[in-house]
C-alpha cells in the first residue's frame, strides 16, 4: 500500500525534520525503527562516510520513493524480499512515470546498499534485498590503450623530450597519468608542495578542497626514473604553486599531439589512460582493496568498476 503524504526525509546535517531530531542526532535504531527512521539514519550515516554529493542525492531520491510506496511508519523488519520485488514491479511498470534501465539499476543498487548496512549493523536480522536480481544496464565499456599503443604513445612523447626544442611536460604527463591512473582534475590540482622526492618511491599527494571528498584524498607512488624529466621541466616552465599551471584544455592538447605524433587512430585522453593505468594493475595482480584505494573510488563505486575491469581483461585475452 502506498502514502500520498511525503515529508521531508532528509534534512541538512543539524536541522530539524518533520520527522525527528536532528540529522547528527538520530536515535539509534532497532528492528521496531520505522522506515522513515532508518532512511534518516542512513542519509547520516552516507554523509559520515563522505559519500559524493551525487550519491547522497540520488540514494536520498531512491530512498523517498521506497517511503512513498511503503508508508513512512512501516516497521523495517517487517520489509521482505517479496516486497522489494514489489517495489520495483511498481517503479517499472505502474508508478507512471519512465524507469530508464539506468535509473532502475542504481535503484536496485540503493536498495541493496541500504538494507546490506541495516543488515551488517545488526539492526535487522538478515538483509531482504540480498536476492533481489540486479538488472545491470549495458553500457559500452570503456576506452583504453592497448601495450602497443601505449609503447607508441610514450616513445613519441620522448621524442619532443629529445628533440631540438626539448619539452619535458608530455613525458611527465603521460607517465605520471599511467603510473598513478589520476583523474584529469586531480592531475591538475597536483601542488608542487605535495610532491615528495626524498624518499626511496617519490609521492604525490592527491588532495580535495570540498571537505565532504576529503575521503579521496590519498598518497601516490611514480617512478623514480620521472624524477630527471620533473626537474627538467620544473625548470623549464617554472610553476609557482601547481605542478600544472595551465588550463586543463592545455593538458588535452599535450595528450592529443602525441596521439598524432605515435600514429594512434584515436586520441588519448585522461579517462582513456586511467583506465588504462588501472587495467594494467589488475592484470598483474595489485590487490582489488589497494587498486580501489589509488583510484580513489569508494565501495560502491568499484564493484561496477571491477567488473568492468574483469571484462576488459577477458576481451584483451580473447
Amino acid at each position: 500500500m502506498m502514502a500520498d503524504n511525503q515529508t521531508q526525509m532528509f534534512p541538512q546535517p543539524g536541522v530539524k525534520a518533520p520527522f525527528g531530531p536532528a540529522v547528527a542526532q538520530i536515535k539509534s535504531l532497532d528492528s521496531n525503527s520505522t522506515l522513515r527512521e532508518a532512511a534518516g539514519a542512513f542519509h547520516d550515516y552516507m554523509r559520515r562516510q563522505g559519500f559524493s554529493e551525487h550519491t547522497v542525492k540520488a540514494f536520498a531520491g531512491d530512498l523517498r520513493l521506497l517511503v512513498k510506496y511503503f508508508g513512512p511508519s512501516r516497521v523495517i523488519s517487517k520489509l521482505g524480499t517479496k516486497d522489494l520485488n514489489d517495489f520495483l514491479t511498481w517503479l517499472l511498470h505502474y508508478r507512471g512515470v519512465p524507469c530508464s534501465p539506468k535509473s532502475y539499476a542504481r535503484r536496485v543498487t540503493t536498495l541493496k546498499s541500504f538494507f546490506g548496512w541495516l543488515a551488517s549493523t545488526k539492526v535487522i536480522p538478515y538483509d531482504p534485498s540480498a536476492a533481489v536480481i540486479h538488472q545491470r544496464v549495458k553500457t559500452p565499456l570503456p576506452d583504453y590503450l592497448r601495450d602497443e599503443e601505449v609503447e607508441a604513445l610514450l616513445n613519441a612523447a620522448e621524442e619532443k623530450l629529445n628533440g631540438s626544442r626539448p619539452d619535458p611536460r608530455p613525458y611527465l604527463l603521460a607517465h605520471l597519468l599511467l603510473q598513478t591512473g589520476i583523474k584529469k582534475s586531480e592531475c591538475v590540482g597536483i601542488a608542487l608542495q605535495d610532491i615528495d622526492s626524498t624518499g626511496d618511491d617519490p609521492t604525490v599527494m592527491i588532495r580535495y578542497t570540498n571537505p565532504r571528498m576529503q575521503h579521496k584524498e590519498r598518497r601516490l607512488t611514480f617512478s623514480k626514473e620521472l624524477l630527471p624529466v620533473l626537474d627538467q621541466y620544473l625548470q623549464k616552465y617554472k610553476p609557482q604553486e601547481n605542478l600544472f599551471e595551465c588550463t586543463p584544455r592545455n593538458l588535452e592538447y599535450v595528450l592529443t599531439d602525441i596521439s598524432e605524433m605515435g600514429g594512434l587512430s584515436r586520441q588519448a585522453s585522461f579517462e582513456m589512460l586511467r583506465w588504462t593505468s588501472a587495467l594494467r594493475d589488475f592484470r598483474d595482480g595489485m590487490d582489488p582493496e589497494r587498486l580501489r584505494q589509488k583510484m580513489g573510488l569508494s565501495k560502491i563505486t568499484w564493484r561496477e568498476t571491477s567488473e568492468k575491469l574483469a571484462k576488459l581483461l577477458e576481451k584483451e585475452s580473447a
